[in-house]
């Protein structure tokens, strides 16, 4: 029995229904309607509603005119934080959206504490007032979008104290930036929002893992939470539950739990890591399987494309090159110096080349560099945006726009509140919501997409298009990003 386990559900197969036929519905559709199927209720939290159906007959994969997945991987944004104001979604203006936010005891503060920004070390933003109504926030009143916003602790344990059992009312309290993750922003503001307004916006995507970046990332290409057999003591974590295994604080935080899983940052045992990092420190190489391993053992073309991969390699990384962002170096089949990080891992230059040169490959991750990827701390909401937005209009001038499918969304909830409680699926998660943008000439016009997706949908919709096996149960059963296409219409083009 996992010692760090948050809940214990039912595993979906436990279900009187034969394995067989939970997988065929699953393949249809998820989790969800497999489980429904079989007598049993889904493990979905009560606010995340409403439900999409999922399609009853889904077109045979190789009949659809998407060739070419580009997914663009941002950063640290709650659904609420950006499109709490979106209309027609459940965001901040739908009812029970605003939850007064408690201390550890369970009592509402008066007034929220002030704004601390915490790094590197923590003192008072005076931007803030220090007495702001418990209650969501508008952020642009003190900070606008081209200006860098603190960025508020976003940890694994953290994470689900802070979401208190589905109750979502411990930001404040499990945050080390006071009134900070109630802040919003105006949706209409920003950059991407023309975007959301043309193509679909889902409102129920969640982050694959709590907390973080790193395990998000392997969330996206793996399905699965990394491992290390005899961790440095140092880094092992302590969490507090109760007798019923409910957690409930943190005798000692860690980024590996107890039994050997690695939850918040760490770097990467192959090159480029953080200068100085002991070997004794970087986590061993993983050998589980990736997307990159289905798609290449099926002759299907792919990238990981990153922002700055190419000075970072060379020795001589931006000062906002994350390298636990880049999740296929944690594994031994794309270790420095092998064929598989040769032929994947790429700079995002190549990426932008591709679209002029013909060699776009059928399955794009892009990575853009720290001060693009919307991270606070670093990274301004406006700039990064807008480069979103130039990777769409370079798609939409190049040949391939009528056969692709863009999907931007978020590695994690970066710390910032949202009123929907994440579905309880398993001991990782899903995490927090965040939005989630597909934009292809086939994505549903104007559509906001109801549909419980998380970071493991992509997977699912990468593994129905191309044939592929799945990676892990969750990526077996989650949903798929069909209900966002009409593959009905005629291919269309921005309007941003």
């Amino acid at each position: 029995m996992p010692t760090d386990r948050v809940t214990d559900l039912p595993h979906p197969l436990a279900a009187t229904t034969s394995r067989r036929t939970l997988l065929r519905r699953a393949a249809a559709g998820g989790l969800a309607a497999a489980l429904a199927g079989a007598g049993r209720r889904p493990l979905l939290a009560k606010q995340a509603t409403p439900l999409a159906t999922p399609l009853a007959a889904p077109p045979a994969p190789t009949a659809i005119p998407i060739d070419h997945v580009i997914v663009v991987f941002l950063e640290n944004r709650a659904f609420d934080n950006l499109y709490g104001l979106f209309p027609g979604a459940n965001g901040l203006t739908s009812p029970g959206a605003a939850i007064p936010q408690t201390d550890t005891t369970g009592r509402p503060y008066p007034t929220l504490p002030g704004v601390i920004n915490a790094y590197p070390a923590p003192r008072p933003d005076t931007r803030f007032p220090d007495d702001l109504p418990n209650a969501p926030f508008p952020i642009e009143r003190y900070l606008p979008l081209n200006q860098i916003a603190p960025s508020p602790v976003h940890r694994f344990y953290q994470h689900q104290l802070q979401i208190n059992g589905g109750r979502m009312d411990r930001y404040v309290a499990w945050t080390d930036s006071g009134a900070l993750p109630m802040g919003y922003n105006d949706t209409t503001n920003l950059p991407l929002y023309p975007y959301a307004r043309r193509y679909t916006l889902a409102d129920n995507y969640f982050t694959g893992a709590f907390g973080g970046s790193m395990l998000n990332h392997f969330w996206l290409i793996a399905a699965a939470t990394p491992t290390w057999p005899k961790p440095p003591a140092a880094k092992v974590a302590a969490p507090l539950f109760d007798s019923g295994g409910r957690l409930i604080g943190l005798t000692r935080d860690g980024d590996i739990t107890p039994d050997g899983y690695v939850i918040n940052n760490v770097q990467p045992f192959f090159p480029p890591y953080e200068a100085g990092t002991a070997a004794s420190d970087r986590m061993p190489p993983q050998t589980n399987p990736t997307i990159g391993d289905r798609l290449s053992a099926a002759g299907v073309p792919w990238a990981w494309y990153a922002g700055g991969w190419d000075d970072a390699v060379a020795g001589h990384p931006a000062p906002t090159f994350v390298f636990h962002h880049q999740p296929f170096s944690y594994f031994a089949t794309f270790g420095d110096g092998t064929p598989g990080r040769a032929a994947h891992l790429k700079d995002e230059s190549a990426f932008e080349a591709s679209l002029e040169n013909g060699s776009l490959p059928a399955v794009s991750f892009v990575k853009p560099l720290g001060r693009y990827d919307e991270h606070a701390g670093y990274a301004a909401v406006a700039a990064s945006e807008q480069h979103a937005a130039d990777i769409i209009e370079r798609v939409n001038a190049s040949p391939y726009w009528d056969r692709a499918a863009i999907v931007i969304t978020y590695d994690d909830f970066g710390g910032w509140y949202d009123h929907v409680a994440p579905p309880a699926v398993d001991r990782w998660g899903p995490g927090g919501r965040v939005p989630a943008l597909i934009v292809s000439p086939y994505a549903r016009s104007g559509y906001i997409d109801h549909t419980p997706y998380d970071h493991t949908s992509i997977l699912k919709f990468i593994e129905w298009r191309f044939g592929l096996p799945p990676l892990t149960t969750r990526d077996t059963y989650a949903y798929n990003l069909l209900p966002a296409f009409d593959f009905g219409a005629g291919p269309g083009t921005p309007e941003p």
